[in-house]
């Protein structure tokens, strides 16, 4: 049994815990408020953006209208990027997000075994454990600002769009977190290039969910392009390519806050129990001290009384 000054001093440290996860806990809730409310600013217009791309996408000629829209033959080099939190700290998130990363690969290859697999990392943790497992990591950001910008993105997505461009890769898939409310965020896998036709990705699917009816109907709307069709697109194809690259670091970022929200949450209410529990042996030894020391004055009492006798 555990002598009374050690316990105090599993109560003193566990205390101490509870106030770093309680801080750590108020920090993110301050943050998560801000990166929902940049997700859901920036939401509607990637959503049309997305619809814009799909619309091209389904075009007939669209690989004429655009090298980014080309469909290749054959695949063998996929690019995965894959986006992943700064710090640990947020409960299983960054575990989940690298798992469901090995899992799509395992899909992959159990279709064909000859494709190459390399990786883009967005996120200190996802490039450390992707590193330990000895994949091919062939970029990797790390350091971003707290609530970073377009301008902090459009590195990546020029990255991405060089290496399709001068044919390094077949493919590249976006797997980021998105992030449905506080207590639920969901691993997504997104096609980001060629862009997928009609409802061959199921994020299209969630994006068209997400819009009201008239702006479903804008979908399948004609488009017209001024005042130059090829120009326009050399613009508009990259730059919105680049925007699905943000608006997935956004989705990650607002489920990484609350995922660690959720986390320091029930850190902290496991510590003030544990410290309680603590609290509750520390009186109970503290008592049985007190207990045996009467009874020794009490039998010592005795025994003197008995000898003058």
């Amino acid at each position: 049994m555990p002598s009374l000054r050690e316990v105090k001093l599993r109560i003193k440290s566990v205390q101490n815990i509870s106030q770093v996860t309680r801080a750590l806990q108020a920090v993110s809730t301050s943050r998560v408020r801000r990166a929902t409310q940049m997700l859901v600013q920036t939401r509607p217009y990637a959503e049309k953006a997305w619809s814009v791309l799909e619309h091209l996408a389904n075009q007939t000629g669209r690989s004429s209208l655009h090298p980014l829209l080309y469909e290749k033959d054959v695949v063998r080099n996929v690019q995965f990027v894959v986006i992943s939190g700064e710090r640990g700290l947020a409960g299983a998130y960054n575990s989940n997000i690298i798992r469901y990363v090995l899992q799509c690969e395992a899909e992959l290859l159990e279709h064909n075994d000859d494709i190459n697999i390399n990786y883009v990392t967005i996120g200190r943790k996802g490039r450390d454990i992707l590193a330990r497992n000895r994949k091919k990591i062939i970029g990797e950001f790390s350091k971003l600002p707290p609530f970073p910008s377009f301008l902090d993105i459009s590195p990546m997505g020029k990255l991405v769009i060089e290496e399709y461009l001068t044919g390094t890769i077949d493919e590249v898939y976006l797997i980021y977190t998105d992030f449905v409310n506080m207590m639920t965020q969901i691993p997504t896998r997104k096609r980001l290039l060629p862009l997928p036709i009609g409802d061959e990705d199921d994020r299209v699917m969630q994006y068209q969910s997400r819009t009201s009816k008239s702006e479903k109907t804008s979908i399948v709307a004609a488009y017209t392009f001024e005042p130059d069709e090829v120009g326009l697109l050399d613009q508009i194809v990259p730059r919105f390519t680049a925007l699905q690259i943000y608006q997935a670091v956004l989705e990650s970022l607002a489920s990484e806050h609350a995922a660690r929200m959720v986390a320091m949450k029930n850190a902290t209410e496991t510590a003030i129990d544990l410290a309680h529990s603590l609290q509750l042996q520390y009186n109970k030894a503290r008592q049985q001290g007190i207990t045996n020391d009467m009874i020794d004055i009490v039998g010592g009492a005795e025994a003197l009384s008995q000898s003058i006798a």
